[in-house]
C-alpha cells in the first residue's frame, strides 16, 4: 500500500485493488476530500471503502437528488403490482391535479420530466419543500411552464413529491412509508427517506464549496425566473441555500423524496443490486419487463432545465449519457453534492460514489466518478 493509499480506509476484493488507488489518487487531487465508494459485483460486495477527516464507512451523508432513485424504485414497483398505469392520466389517482390544463398529463409523462411543472410562481419556502404533501397540493394548482409532452425539464425539487401524491392516492400510505415497508426494511439498506432520530448522531453535516470556488459559482447562478432558475427554487424570496437547506433536521425528518435522501454509499448500492438481482436471499425487486420499460430511453434532445441531452430514461437518470462505457440501460441518479448511484445491468455492477462537501463542475455527478467508474468496470472485467 502506497503512503497516498493509505489515506483510503476499508476494503476490496481481489481484482479490485485498482479502485484503491484511483480513489486514493482523488484524494491527492482534493486535498481534504471526504467521500464514501462502495459497488457490488452481481450482488457481491467488491468495494467498501471511505476517505476523509471524520468518515467513515457508517457516516451518513445528505445525498439529495440521489432519493429520486429510491422514489422511481416505488413507482416501478407499483406499476409491477398492476395499481399504477404509465399511461393512464395522472388525475385519475389524483382528481386535484387536473387544474390549469392538466389533465392529459399521464403518469408516464409525469416520470419523464416533460409536466412542465418544475416549480411554482414565487417560488416555496424551504418549510414547503421539506414537505411532499404540501409541495403536492401547491404544484396541483399549478399552471405548467411549458405545454405538458412537448419538451422535458429536470424536475429537480418535485418530481418525488408528485410521484408521492400519486402513492398516497393509491396505496393509502406515503411514498416514504411505501420505500421503509417494501425495499428499505426487507433488504437492510442505509439509505433513508425520513431519517429517524436515533441515527442522527451518525450524520455528517453537509460542507460548502471552498471559499475560492463560491464567487465563481455565484456568479454562473441562472435568473431566478429562468426555468433552470424555478426548478432550483431560486425564485423564492430568499432563494435557497442548499447547504442549510440538508443540514436542517426536519429536512431530513421528512426524507422529501426529489431532496431530501440521506445514506452511506454502502446502503445506495445494496438499493441498486437489489434491483438487478438476487440479493441475500431476496428476490430481485423488479420483474424483467419492468425493469426493462424503466431502463428505456425517454427523453430525446436537450433538457430546459439542466441543458444535457437525452438526460432521462423513465425517471431515472441515463447513466450511458455521462459514463459511455456502461449500458444504454444503466440506470440511476445523482445528487447535488457530486454523489452517482446506479445499477448496469450489462455488467451486473452497482456503484455508489458519496460526498460530504460540494463539488466544483460536477454537472450531475463529481468529476473524479468518471475514472472511478471506469476502473470499477475495468477491474469486474477482470483488468482487460
Amino acid at each position: 500500500m502506497s503512503h497516498t493509499d493509505a489515506a483510503v480506509h476499508g476494503t476490496v476484493a481481489d481484482g479490485f485493488e485498482a479502485v484503491r488507488t484511483r480513489l486514493a489518487e482523488a484524494v491527492e487531487a482534493e486535498p481534504g476530500l471526504s467521500a464514501q465508494l462502495a459497488v457490488r459485483h452481481r450482488g457481491r460486495q467488491v468495494v467498501d471503502l471511505w476517505t476523509g477527516p471524520g468518515m467513515s464507512g457508517d457516516s451518513l451523508l445528505a445525498l439529495y437528488s440521489s432519493a429520486k432513485g429510491a422514489a422511481h424504485l416505488v413507482m416501478a414497483l407499483l406499476v409491477q403490482d398492476g395499481l399504477v398505469g404509465l399511461d393512464a392520466p395522472v388525475a385519475a389517482y389524483w382528481p386535484e391535479f387536473a387544474a390549469q390544463g392538466k389533465a392529459g398529463i399521464s403518469v408516464r409523462d409525469l416520470l419523464s420530466h416533460k409536466a412542465g411543472l418544475i416549480g411554482v410562481d414565487g417560488g416555496f419556502t424551504d418549510e414547503e419543500l421539506a414537505d411532499d404533501r404540501v409541495l403536492a397540493a401547491r404544484l396541483a394548482t399549478q399552471r405548467p411552464y411549458w405545454e405538458p409532452g412537448t419538451a422535458y425539464g429536470y424536475h429537480a425539487f418535485v418530481i418525488g413529491a408528485l410521484a408521492g401524491e400519486v402513492v398516497r392516492r393509491v396505496t393509502g400510505h406515503s411514498l416514504q412509508e411505501t420505500f421503509e415497508q417494501r425495499i428499505r426494511a426487507p433488504y437492510g439498506i442505509d439509505f433513508h427517506l425520513g431519517l429517524p432520530e436515533s441515527e442522527e448522531h451518525r450524520y455528517l453535516p453537509v460542507q460548502p464549496l471552498l471559499p475560492h470556488q463560491q464567487e465563481s459559482a455565484r456568479a454562473g447562478l441562472p435568473a431566478p425566473t429562468s426555468l433552470t432558475g424555478v426548478a432550483f427554487n431560486l425564485n423564492a424570496t430568499p432563494p435557497t441555500d442548499l447547504v442549510t437547506f440538508a443540514n436542517t433536521r426536519a429536512v431530513r425528518a421528512l426524507g422529501p423524496a426529489s431532496s431530501g435522501g440521506v445514506g452511506t454509499a454502502r446502503g445506495l448500492a445494496t438499493m441498486y443490486a437489489a434491483a438487478l438481482g438476487q440479493l441475500d436471499g431476496h428476490p430481485p425487486l423488479l420483474k424483467a419487463d419492468v425493469l426493462a420499460e424503466f431502463t428505456k430511453p425517454h427523453t430525446s434532445g436537450t433538457d430546459l432545465v439542466t441543458g444535457e441531452h437525452d438526460h432521462f430514461l423513465l425517471g431515472f437518470e441515463a447513466q450511458a449519457v455521462r459514463y459511455p462505457r456502461l449500458g444504454t440501460d444503466a440506470f440511476g441518479h445523482s445528487g447535488a453534492v457530486g454523489a452517482q448511484s446506479f445499477a448496469d445491468p450489462r455488467s451486473g455492477i452497482a456503484y455508489s460514489y458519496t460526498r460530504r462537501r460540494f463539488s466544483f463542475g460536477g454537472g450531475g455527478g463529481a468529476p473524479e466518478n468518471r475514472e472511478l467508474i471506469e476502473t470499477v468496470l475495468r477491474s469486474a472485467r477482470g483488468g482487460s
